[in-house]
């Protein structure tokens, strides 16, 4: 009987590429993992057929006013209740691209997943880049080969958790 492939899905919203950046290096992580398939989706593309149609989960989301992104959150409102008392006991983690320190939103996040019985297999990775004023809040970001390396680790573990069984 051939194994089944798990697969991990990271839903991701970003406005000034950072968290874009996160999710795309967390990918291509969990991608040298050959026994899970990894979905990457923006929050506005993914549904509650998504969601359950995933073993594990990677949230990843900018810090905007302390708080996780509008689409995320929409994200979190579409999917919660078709989802609810369907994914309990599965694995999740979360990013945060954060411009102070991104506690507040990786607390909203947690809640979340806490409400849908997540299993957290991380502690949330938080990017800071330090953006105080408009003109860097709102400026494009370029993120720190070594950043990107750390969601690039926590996609490669969460794909080999997934896929050895582990979670």
């Amino acid at each position: 009987m051939a194994e089944q492939r798990r697969t991990l899905l990271i839903v991701w919203h970003s406005q000034t590429g950072g968290t874009r950046q996160m999710a795309e290096a967390a990918r291509a992580g969990a991608a040298s993992e050959s026994g899970c398939a990894t979905r990457l989706l923006h929050a506005s593309e993914t549904g509650p057929q998504d969601v359950l149609a995933a073993d594990g989960y990677l949230f990843c989301t900018p810090e905007n006013l302390a708080a996780m992104s509008g689409q995320l959150k929409d994200f979190f409102d579409r999917c919660y209740y078709p989802a609810l008392g369907r994914i309990e006991g599965r694995p999740y983690a979360s990013l945060v691209c954060a411009g102070s320190d991104g506690a507040g939103t990786a607390r909203q996040v947690a809640r979340i997943a806490t409400g849908w019985r997540l299993k957290s297999v991380a502690e949330p990775l938080i990017v800071c880049t330090h953006a105080q004023t408009p003109e860097t809040i709102q400026a494009p970001k370029t993120l720190a080969a070594a950043d990107l390396a750390q969601c690039r680790a926590l996609g490669e573990a969460l794909a080999t958790g997934l896929a050895l069984g582990i979670y």
